[in-house]
C-alpha cells in the first residue's frame, strides 16, 4: 500500500489522476474503471477531464462500473448514483454512455440484479484500477462495518451514520434511501490496481483505520491491506491521524524513476 499525503484537495486530485491515467495507459486496451460517487473523487475526475482536454488521455472506449446505487428511489431522480455519474464521470470524461453501467437498484428483483452486475463486471474482463473514496465509518462503497470481507455485489441496509452523511443531497433525512446494492469487498479486491481518495479531518480515523489499523470487518476498508495494489490519496488533514506520516512522506519523496506515475 502507498500512502501520498497531498498539500490540498487539488493536489489530491492531480495525483490521483495521475495514478488512474497510468493504470488506463498500461492496460494496453480500453480499459475498465470502478468509479465511485461522494465529494471525495470529485477532484480526480476534474484532474482527469483536463487530461483528456489536453490530449495525454482518451477514455472514449473505455468501460465503467459503478460501486453502488440506491433502493428504493425512482428512476431518473436527480439523486440516483446512475444521475449522479452521469453528471460527474460519464459526460466531463467523455465515456460512452453505453459502456457506463451502475447496479440496478431500480430492478423488482435486485437479488437478480446484484448477480447480474458480477457476470457484466466479469465479461468486461474485471476492473483495471478502482476508484474509492472512505466513509467517516470506514465503509467502502457501501459495505459497512461489519460487511463480510469476502463478500460480492448485494443488497445492503444502509447505516445510520452514513445516512446522515448523504443527507446534505436530500431535502431531509426521511428522504434518503435505507437500503442499496453496493459491490462487496471481495468485488472491489477482485480490481487490479485500486486508489483510494480522502480529504478533510472528518476522514482522518477512518484513514487511520485502512492504512494502520488491524483487517477487521468493523472497518470494512482495511481490507486493502490485503491488496496487492493500492494508492492512497489524502490530503493532510485526513493524514492528521496516521502514525507513519512522516515515513509516507519520505518514502514518496524519494521515488525513483521507475516507480513514479506522470
Amino acid at each position: 500500500m502507498e500512502v501520498v499525503i497531498c498539500r490540498d484537495d487539488q493536489e489530491v486530485g492531480s495525483v490521483a489522476a495521475a495514478r488512474v491515467a497510468q493504470v488506463c495507459r498500461d492496460a494496453g486496451r480500453p480499459a475498465v474503471l470502478g468509479v465511485a460517487t461522494g465529494a471525495s473523487p470529485l477532484s480526480c475526475y476534474a484532474a482527469l477531464a483536463r487530461r483528456i482536454a489536453a490530449g495525454e488521455l482518451d477514455l472514449s472506449e473505455a468501460s465503467a462500473f459503478a460501486l453502488d446505487e440506491y433502493v428504493g428511489l425512482p428512476r431518473g431522480h436527480e439523486e440516483s448514483y446512475e444521475q449522479v455519474i452521469r453528471r460527474t464521470v460519464t459526460e466531463p470524461l467523455g465515456l460512452d454512455p453505453a459502456r457506463v453501467h451502475t447496479p440496478d437498484g431500480f430492478a423488482d428483483d435486485v437479488e437478480a440484479a446484484a448477480a447480474g452486475y458480477e457476470r457484466a463486471i466479469a465479461g468486461a474482463g474485471g476492473m483495471d484500477v478502482q476508484i474509492l473514496g472512505v466513509g467517516a465509518n470506514g465503509h467502502v462503497g457501501f459495505n459497512e462495518p461489519s460487511s463480510s470481507l469476502a463478500s460480492r455485489t448485494r443488497i445492503k441496509s444502509l447505516d445510520d451514520r452514513t445516512r446522515r452523511d448523504n443527507a446534505r443531497f436530500f431535502a431531509s433525512l426521511d428522504e434518503v434511501p435505507r437500503h442499496c446494492l453496493t459491490q462487496g469487498l471481495g468485488t472491489i479486491m477482485d480490481a487490479r490496481a485500486v486508489v483510494l481518495i480522502a480529504q478533510g479531518a472528518a476522514k482522518a480515523d477512518a484513514v487511520r483505520g485502512v492504512v494502520e489499523g488491524p483487517v477487521t470487518a468493523m472497518c470494512p476498508g482495511s481490507v486493502l491491506q490485503l491488496h496487492r495494489t493500492v494508492t492512497v490519496v489524502i490530503d493532510e488533514a485526513a493524514a492528521s491521524g496516521l502514525a507513519l506520516r512522516e515515513y509516507y512522506r519520505e518514502t514518496y519523496a524519494h521515488k525513483t524513476a521507475w516507480q513514479a506515475f506522470e
